[in-house]
């Protein structure tokens, strides 16, 4: 495998989850709190860490994120709770 990727789920103040895909999940996280990430969050902090995925391909990544993301809420929560 090349540069690993994940598969992360952000929860914002108001409980919303948030998905995304990186190489440095520890790297963007700070970027979200910061402020600087995804302008879905801006201004939701504070911000939790819910979930991230084993290491994968690139592809297998934007895929699972894809997936993640059609998924209704309460098939996240479950999600989270197997971490």
């Amino acid at each position: 495998m090349d540069t690993p990727w994940f598969v992360y789920l952000i929860r914002t103040r108001q409980g919303h989850l948030y998905c995304g895909v990186t190489t440095n999940v520890s790297r963007r996280f700070a970027q979200h709190s910061a402020g600087k990430g995804a302008r879905a969050l801006r201004g939701k902090g504070p911000l939790l860490l819910a979930w991230q995925s084993e290491p994968m391909e690139k592809r297998a990544a934007m895929q699972r994120e894809w997936e993640i993301k059609q998924w209704p809420k309460e098939r996240k929560e479950a999600l989270c709770l197997q971490q």
